[in-house]
């Protein structure tokens, strides 16, 4: 929960103080105006404050501020959707990090992959974003820092080819969870999805039966830019989680609830600093506790 709170810090300093200020007035028509004012200043974007707002006026319960506080709280936590955990049995389990270039996805892998070691689990990773020229370099830097070998290829090679010998190295040393790196390059988004789809296919002939965990890492700091970038995601492969990264560098962390609920998708890891051991289980009601309190 500290940690949580420390990485919502910038967000809590723009909302808290003007929620406050606000929960203090009568609730009349500019009242909610006002409230719909801050959401979206948080970023909550358009369609979730407007729903948001239409269930705290059903409510009627605008009695007190802390009344409303509650019922904010409980709104709140109920369009992030329950907790969501990591499929990781049977092993080997399959966890493919998505995004777009600069999102974080490669920092997030090793972030992973150091929470895993410290579960106890064995960790392999790939580095199948052979397009980047320095994306299998940063991934073996990383994965000396974690203690993990790196399957890799020359750079320009077919990531299904460098997944595919990942797969048959993981079952051979009975690997626990096997992490993908991917590309994230969607100024060619035909190639980027036809590339996905193959990584699908192979992972679906060499492990079947594993638990493949498709997670969409984004950038938080971008907000609703995330949103856009999921869609195109979503639409190419079955996007199973929201990875949030860099919560701790924005003051608009109310993206993580837009995201969650226009989306339709858990969100189930957040990055809440630069450190190896910042990324988090996402918890709904911890979030918001972390969010709304003072």
């Amino acid at each position: 929960m500290d940690r949580l709170r420390a990485s919502l810090a910038r967000t809590r300093q723009v909302f808290l103080s003007r929620l406050d200020e606000l929960l203090a007035r009568p609730a009349d028509p500019a009242f909610y105006e006002e409230l719909e004012v801050l959401l979206l200043e948080a970023d909550l974007g358009v369609a979730t404050t407007e729903l948001l707002l239409e269930r705290l006026r059903s409510r009627g319960d605008r009695k007190t501020p802390e009344v409303l506080r509650d019922s904010l709280r409980s709104e709140l936590v109920e369009l992030l959707g329950p907790p969501s955990s990591l499929r990781l049995d049977p092993p080997p389990a399959v966890i493919l990090a998505l995004g777009v270039n600069g999102s974080g996805k490669t920092t997030t892998l090793a972030k992973l992959a150091y929470r895993l070691k410290a579960d106890g689990k064995s960790v392999l990773l790939a580095a199948a974003d052979t397009f980047r020229a320095a994306a299998i370099e940063q991934l073996e830097v990383w994965g000396r820092r974690v203690g993990c070998e790196v399957i890799r290829h020359k750079a320009g090679g077919d990531p299904a080819a460098v997944v595919f010998d990942a797969a048959q190295a993981a079952k051979a040393r009975h690997v626990d969870v096997l992490l993908v790196d991917t590309a994230g390059r969607l100024h060619t988004k035909v190639n980027l999805i036809e590339e996905l789809k193959k990584i699908d296919r192979v992972l679906s002939r060499e492990l079947p039966g594993s638990p493949v965990e498709r997670l969409l890492v984004l950038d938080a700091t971008t907000g609703q830019n995330a949103i856009a970038q999921a869609r195109i995601f979503t639409q190419a492969v079955g996007v199973t989680g929201i990875v949030l990264a860099k919560l701790d560098g924005t003051a608009k962390g109310g993206a993580v609830v837009a995201i969650a609920h226009e989306l339709g998708l858990p969100v189930k890891l957040v990055g809440t600093g630069e450190g190896l051991e910042d990324l988090e289980a996402f918890d709904p009601e911890a979030f918001v506790e972390a969010l709304l309190s003072s």
